[in-house]
């Protein structure tokens, strides 16, 4: 079995990371610190989780009881509390924040994301999981990459449920500015786009153009919508372009190629990522969708786990799309 802490218990992504897990078939529990609800049983926050655990939270960090430890921080969070606590060197990590997503020396961190990088994941001790928008655009996007033809601005536009805003209330996530709304936030300025960049870079050597990323706050709880266009030569075949997507994700566990047109609905509260491409004239449409907190959180982090353990890649994942 391998024995799992998680750090920054009470959020979103902890309640979807402690309901995969308690479902996981190789997985136990044995902490989920959080100071500020530390002996209240988890179902006191994930009311989802009535009738599945007796489990408390604990403001204890017993590092010798487990095999890995998933932190749900906040940003920034994960490099202050690394400061200040010595986590053993055998103990994995997977860090959901976006602290040590963009490679650099000073850390060892392997981007998580499955589809490029699982050979890297597989051999890693400590992950980095990307973040939400930026696993649904890239995950667009790769199969071109690989091909060379992200030659000019690519055009983002992304919508994502209120979750992924976080478990804290705010002015933009209250229910009665959320419902029946549509707003935009941090145009061409979102924290993801680096990473984004540094993935495409990887498949794509030349890659030196703008990622022009419009992220929208939709007015639904989760998953999240993308679509991007592309600029490419007028005589490019489509049916070619669509192989190589295709051929691109024939081996990924959850990323899947749809000949006909893909919604929001088919993947939420489930890992899988959809992706559907069409061409107009001199231009490709990709569209793109995930659910914030799994695909695109918590679903991804437990995958990153699996291949860092050597385990299925789907164990604990298997989870069905709504019928309608």
């Amino acid at each position: 079995m391998i024995r799992v802490g998680i750090i920054g218990g009470a959020g979103y992504t902890a309640g979807e990371l402690i309901r995969i897990l308690l479902n996981h078939p190789q997985v136990e529990i044995k902490f989920v610190n959080s100071e500020s609800n530390a002996g209240n049983k988890f179902t006191s926050v994930h009311e989802g989780l009535i009738g599945e655990t007796d489990m408390e939270f604990t403001d204890q960090l017993p590092f010798d009881e487990v095999d890995v430890i998933f932190f749900c921080f906040g940003h920034g969070k994960s490099r202050e509390f690394l400061s200040t606590h010595d986590v053993p060197s055998r103990v994995k990590i997977v860090d959901l924040a976006q602290d040590f997503r963009i490679a650099a020396p000073e850390h060892d961190y392997v981007y998580g994301l499955p589809e490029i990088n699982k050979d890297a994941i597989g051999k890693a001790n400590h992950v980095a999981n990307p973040g939400c928008f930026a696993t649904c655009i890239q995950l667009g996007l790769l199969p071109l990459a690989k091909l060379g033809l992200l030659k000019e601005d690519v055009n983002v536009n992304a919508i994502t449920g209120s979750t992924g805003a976080g478990v804290k209330p705010g002015p933009t996530s209250h229910f009665s500015w959320r419902d029946n709304n549509l707003s935009i936030y941090k145009p061409f300025q979102h924290q993801h786009v680096p990473e984004i960049k540094q993935s495409l870079k990887q498949l794509q050597g030349d890659f030196n153009v703008e990622i022009d990323f419009l992220p929208y706050r939709g007015n639904f709880p989760r998953g999240i919508f993308c679509t991007e266009v592309v600029k490419v030569s007028e005589d490019l075949d489509l049916d070619k372009v669509v192989a190589a997507y295709k051929e691109f994700y024939a081996n990924a566990a959850f990323t899947h190629y749809s000949d006909a047109p893909i919604d929001m609905k088919q993947v939420v509260n489930t890992n899988k990522a959809l992706v559907h491409v069409e061409k107009f004239g001199k231009k490709l449409l990709i569209t793109a969708t995930i659910d914030n907190l799994l695909k695109g959180a918590s679903g991804q982090a437990v995958q990153n786990m699996n291949i860092m353990f050597g385990i299925d890649e789907m164990a604990g994942l298997r989870l069905k799309s709504s019928a309608f």
